[in-house]
């Protein structure tokens, strides 16, 4: 959060740069604590209406489908989904959204969204197509743990340039 005359200044500086004397030198800008600047009465603000990560590379018999996932998201993320009761709230899940009767839901999630894994864990679009979000850093560690182990081969780790050798240069 940064204090209005923050954004007063950028204004003013946005003008000078561009020689344009719209807001921000008619540039883009985050909102943020702008709303208590004078010059919020002069911003547009645009919102974002359609899920494109959803629909890239969708076939159109799978719009309406697609559609309505889309649809479901946006209600859970406003919480407009489940009933709330003293802070604690209950959310209906989509029969088609369900790993049932599995005894490793987690394997079964994997093989759902990386089919054909071990055909095409080399093809570098394959991982840039697909991702399982995960409610905390060790259910992902886990799903890495268990992606990491059913690849063929030894794991390696590279430890990057700027980090500290653990041998004394000295005993050499």
């Amino acid at each position: 959060m940064n204090h209005e005359h923050a954004f007063e200044a950028l204004d003013r500086t946005m003008k000078d740069i561009f020689k344009c004397e719209m807001t921000f030198g008619g540039k883009v800008i985050v909102n943020a604590s702008i709303t208590s600047s004078y010059i919020w009465s002069t911003c547009k603000v645009l919102t974002l209406t359609k899920n494109m990560r959803l629909t890239v590379g969708a076939n159109t018999s799978d719009i309406d489908e697609i559609k309505a996932f889309a649809d479901w998201l946006l209600d859970l993320g406003e919480g407009k989904i489940g009933d709330s009761d003293d802070y604690e709230v209950v959310i209906d899940i989509p029969e088609d959204l369900l790993i049932k009767c599995s005894e490793d839901p987690m394997s079964d999630l994997i093989d759902f969204v990386y089919p054909s894994l071990l055909q095409l864990y080399k093809d570098k679009d394959y991982f840039a197509e697909r991702a399982i979000l995960a409610p905390t850093n060790e259910v992902v560690q886990e799903i890495n743990e268990k992606l990491l182990d059913s690849f063929p081969g030894d794991e390696v780790e590279y430890v990057s340039s700027d980090s500290i050798c653990q041998t004394d240069p000295r005993k050499e």
